[in-house]
């Protein structure tokens, strides 16, 4: 056999073995509004979709209706009804289709009037005590949110939601009320709240959010542990020392554990970049291997070629001397 012939068909794996890498399974893409997926109304919005850093054609839809762009990016300059509902996007290497992304909510807010958000007993809560914020309308909505400040997401949805009248020496009005009670309150429910209301026959079309409330949390916090500001008297400097570092690791396990997580569309997601990163590694091997097993096979063909060159030695055949001659 030829020692070519290894060669080539090592290359042959290794490109088989690649193309059925790349003709796996595509990674689902992400597909994120900014600034934010509530959209007050006539306000600009960017519908975005993240998928690896190769793509043919991206393709974004919105569902339950015709609507579709072939690109990776949709700009909404001014934010109308029409605009609200579910969206998904999806992309295309070859001829194979990604799976879609997960769906998004385009919330459009402000379409109706506000409600009004309150605290009871008050905004102001001693830690460890119980309280609820509720949310109130005119309109006879069935849906309300609470969001906090700072949160991407819904924090607390309603465990109670009931109708109340104004009584009967007023003018007969029905309120619509929903409330959030928060059992043991800590320092981390400190914040700014609003509410939304909305109708579930027209989920994706919210009132403006209520006015601002800040609900404040006093008195000793409710952790479980607290490292003393002092130690009892009297104190060793020998105990004095250990507990200054054990403050200091406890302080620096408190700060380590502060973490900000960074966006997630900074960078591109782990199964993209770990992909391809395997199929450079497998490349890399391959190639790695025809190259020895070629030199395998020069060195061979080398030795083949000069065992053919050596010249045959014939062996000596012991013959009898001829007589001296004869003085």
């Amino acid at each position: 056999m030829s020692p070519a012939q290894p060669a080539f068909f090592c290359l042959g794996l290794c490109a088989l073995q690649v193309i059925q890498a790349q003709s796996g399974p595509l990674p689902k893409p992400s597909l994120r509004a900014h600034p934010s997926s509530l959209v007050p109304l006539d306000q600009s919005v960017t519908l975005r979709c993240q998928g690896p850093p190769v793509v043919d054609l991206y393709r974004l839809e919105k569902l339950k209706s015709r609507e579709y762009e072939d690109q990776d990016s949709l700009y909404i300059n001014t934010m109308k009804i029409s605009n609200a509902g579910r969206y998904r996007c999806s992309y295309q290497n070859g001829s194979h289709w990604s799976p879609a992304s997960d769906q998004l909510e385009l919330i459009a807010t402000g379409v109706y009037d506000k409600p009004s958000l309150s605290a009871h007993p008050g905004s102001v809560v001693t830690s460890g005590g119980d309280m609820t914020l509720q949310c109130q309308t005119q309109h006879g909505f069935d849906q309300f949110v609470l969001y906090k400040e700072g949160d991407t997401e819904p924090y607390k949805k309603p465990e109670r939601w009931h109708q109340a009248d104004t009584g009967p020496h007023k003018k007969p009005q029905s309120w619509y009320r929903a409330d959030f009670p928060i059992t043991t309150v800590t320092a981390t429910h400190s914040g700014i709240y609003r509410c939304y209301s909305f109708s579930s026959s027209s989920p994706y079309l919210w009132s403006a959010p209520s006015n601002p409330l800040e609900l404040v949390v006093v008195g000793p916090s409710a952790t479980p542990r607290q490292v003393p500001t002092e130690l009892p008297s009297p104190i060793t400097e020998t105990s004095r020392r250990l507990y200054n570092l054990l403050s200091t690791k406890i302080s620096t396990t408190e700060k380590s554990m502060n973490i900000t997580i960074s966006p997630e569309e900074s960078s591109p997601p782990f199964g993209f970049s770990h992909q391809h990163y395997a199929r450079g590694n497998l490349v890399r091997i391959c190639l790695g291997a025809m190259i020895i097993i070629f030199l395998v096979g020069l060195l061979a063909e080398d030795w083949r070629s000069r065992k053919k060159r050596l010249p045959h030695r014939i062996r000596a055949v012991q013959r009898p001397l001829p007589p001296l001659p004869r003085a």
